[in-house]
C-alpha cells in the first residue's frame, strides 16, 4: 500500500487504526496489544522501584517513501506538531523522489582503558601484535553472534595524554548484526581486559562500549522541489543552515529538532534513544559543534538536504523484543534489519529538520506549533470532547493561546 494517506489526520481514531492495520497487516492480537496497558508485573521487571506507568501518545507519520518503499512511521512523543511536520515534509519529499538512505555495517566500539604504563607507545605495538588472540578471546564470549556472521572484527589502539598521564585506549570493533549490541560488546571488553593487562603491564579500569558509533553511520538525502516550496523557502533554509553550521548556540536547537523525530521513533520501538542522542551530539561536536544536516541547491535548482549521523539501533533483543507495543511498532515499520531501520531513522531526522527550519525561516515556529498546542491548553482549561477544538480554534483566531483566555472562552461557550 501507499503511505500517502490524504486526510489521515482528519479521520477518527478508529478509522486511523483500521488504515494502519490494513497497511501493516496487523492482527487482532496486535490491535489488542496497542490498546492494552503493560502488565505491572512486566513493568516491575523492566526497571527498579516501579509504582506506575507513564503514557506517551503514539502517532503515525504518513507519506514516507524511502529507497522506493513506503513506510508508516510510529512516533511516541508528547510534543505537538512533530508528527504533523514529519508527515508534511515527507509529502513534499515524495515529489522529489522520496528519501534515499544508506547505513553502514553494524560495527560497535568497545573501549578498554589501560593506565599506569611506563611505555605506552611500545605497549600499543605489543597489543596490536597480539590482536588475533584478543579477537579469539572476545569471540568466545558470544558464539551465537559469531554463528550468524557477527563478532569481533578488529582491534585498534591509540594513546591519549591526560593530566594523570598517558593512557592506552583499546577499541574492539564488534559486528553486532541486528542488535543494538551493548551487552555483547561490554561482555567482550571485560573478557579481554585481563589479557590486555598481561600484555601491556598496565592497569585496566573502564571496559565499556562507546555511544559514539563512528563505524555505524546512517545517511539520508532528499530533494524538496523549488516549484513546491518557493524561492523564499529555499533561500531562508540555506541561511538557517549556515547559521547552524557557524554558531553552536543555534546548532544545539537545530539538532534538537532533528532528534525530535528520531527519538520519537526510538521510543515507540523501545530502543535506547539516549544512546543514539548521545552519539549524535558527540558526532556533531567532533570538529566543533555543528549541524548534522547539510543543505544546498542542486543542478536543477531544487533544494537538496543530506543528513549524516551515527545510529546504533536493534531490531532484536532488549525491550524492543519484549515490550508488546514496541513489537507492534516494529511491525508497522516493517524493517527487515537494523541497517534498514537506521536508514529510516535518518530519513525521519532529515524530514524533521526540513520542516523546522522551513517554518523558522518563513512564518516562525510558533504559528503552526501553537495551533496544535492550543488543544493542550484547552484541555488544561477543562474543555472536553468537541469543546476542545472549539476553544482551541477561538484562541488561534485571536492569537491568544493562553490558559486564562481558554478558561474565558470555555465559560462563554457554556453560558451561551
Amino acid at each position: 500500500m501507499d503511505s500517502r494517506i490524504p486526510g489521515f489526520h482528519k479521520l477518527g481514531m478508529d478509522e486511523r487504526r483500521r488504515k494502519v492495520a490494513e497497511f501493516s497487516s496487523l492482527t487482532d492480537e496486535d490491535m489488542k496489544n496497542i490498546m492494552a496497558q503493560i502488565p505491572m508485573d512486566i513493568a516491575d521487571r523492566m526497571i527498579e522501584n516501579v509504582i506506575y506507568l507513564m503514557d506517551v501518545p503514539v502517532g503515525i507519520a504518513t507519506n514516507f517513501l524511502i529507497n522506493g518503499k513506503d513506510y508508516l512511521i510510529p512516533m511516541a512523543i508528547e510534543e505537538p506538531s512533530v508528527v504533523a511536520a514529519a508527515s508534511n515534509a515527507a509529502r513534499i519529499a515524495r515529489e522529489g523522489g522520496g528519501f534515499f538512505a544508506y547505513a553502514g555495517e553494524p560495527i560497535m566500539i568497545g573501549q578498554v582503558q589501560v593506565v599506569k604504563l611506563k611505555d605506552p607507545y611500545a605497549s600499543k605495538v605489543k597489543l596490536l601484535e597480539n590482536k588475533n588472540e584478543l579477537i579469539r578471546i572476545a569471540n568466545e564470549q558470544d558464539p551465537v553472534l559469531v554463528s550468524i556472521g557477527g563478532g569481533c572484527r578488529d582491534i585498534e589502539a591509540r594513546v591519549i595524554d591526560t593530566s594523570l598521564g598517558a593512557m592506552l585506549i583499546v577499541h574492539l570493533l564488534v559486528d553486532v548484526r541486528d542488535a543494538m549490541g551493548a551487552n555483547a560488546v561490554n561482555t567482550m571488553a571485560e573478557a579481554v581486559a585481563p589479557y590486555i593487562e598481561e600484555i601491556t603491564g598496565g592497569k585496566v579500569y573502564l571496559r565499556i562500549l562507546s555511544n559514539l558509533a563512528t563505524y555505524r553511520i546512517a545517511y539520508a538525502r532528499a530533494v524538496f522541489p523549488r516549484r513546491i516550496i518557493g524561492d523564499d523557502a529555499v533561500e531562508g533554509i540555506l541561511y538557517a543552515y549556515e547559521f547552524a553550521m557557524n554558531d553552536p548556540y543555534r546548532a544545539a536547537t537545530h539538532n534538537k529538532g532533528i532528534m525530535n523525530g528520531i527519538d520519537a521513533v526510538l521510543i515507540a520501538t523501545a530502543n535506547d534513544w539516549r544512546a543514539v542522542e548521545a552519539g549524535a551530539h558527540a558526532y556533531a561536536a567532533i570538529n566543533g559543534y555543528k549541524s548534522l544536516t547539510k543543505w544546498e541547491v542542486n543542478r536543477e535548482g531544487d533544494l537538496e538536504g543530506m543528513i549524516e549521523l551515527p545510529i546504533a539501533v536493534g531490531t532484536v533483543g532488549g525491550a524492543s523484543s519484549t515490550h508488546p507495543k514496541a513489537k507492534v511498532a516494529k511491525k508497522i515499520l516493517n524493517v527487515k534489519d537494523a541497517r534498514e531501520f537506521s536508514g529510516v531513522l535518518a530519513a525521519v531526522g532529515l524530514a524533521q529538520n526540513f520542516a523546522a527550519i522551513r517554518a523558522l525561516a518563513q512564518e516562525g515556529i510558533q504559528k503552526g506549533h501553537m495551533r496544535l498546542h492550543a488543544r493542550n491548553i484547552a484541555i488544561m482549561a477543562g474543555a472536553e470532547g468537541d469543546l476542545v477544538d472549539r476553544v482551541a480554534e477561538e484562541m488561534v483566531k485571536e492569537g491568544k493561546v493562553r490558559l486564562d483566555r481558554a478558561k474565558e472562552i470555555l465559560k462563554n461557550i457554556k453560558n451561551s
